[in-house]
């Protein structure tokens, strides 16, 4: 059971970990209006703040589709290795997306969508 305490941190803290690779080094930051410096980034920085929304936009359904697992007694380590699988591949999105792997990245978004549905369905 801690194994899936654990990913659940890992998944809340990975869209930061995104955040952080937007803002770091980048000129004239401004930590008291960071979105709008954010919206006029472009290139691998535009594409890092646009990983950390999708990662938060992820984050419901996965916890959702993982607590409902849990309250109908799924095995679990089925749902820990479903969870892992999840975010090993969350952390190749962020890559994929800031690198500019569209298609790639689209593979990747959809899988991940197939391995909620799975943890939902455990």
């Amino acid at each position: 059971m801690k194994e899936i305490a654990w990913l659940m941190l890992v998944a809340a803290v990975l869209p930061f970990a995104a955040t952080i690779l937007a803002k770091a080094g980048g000129v004239r930051f401004d930590n008291n209006n960071p979105r709008p410096w954010l919206a006029r980034q472009v290139g691998w920085r535009a594409r890092a703040n646009a990983a950390q929304s999708n990662l938060f936009e992820a984050l419901p359904f996965f916890y959702g589709a993982v607590l409902f697992a849990l309250f109908n007694h799924a095995d679990v380590n089925n749902v820990a290795a479903l969870m892992l699988a999840w975010v090993v591949l969350r952390f190749a999105y962020v890559g994929v997306y800031i690198g500019g792997r569209g298609a790639v990245r689209s593979v990747i978004w959809a899988v991940c969508l197939i391995l909620n549905i799975s943890i939902l369905f455990s």
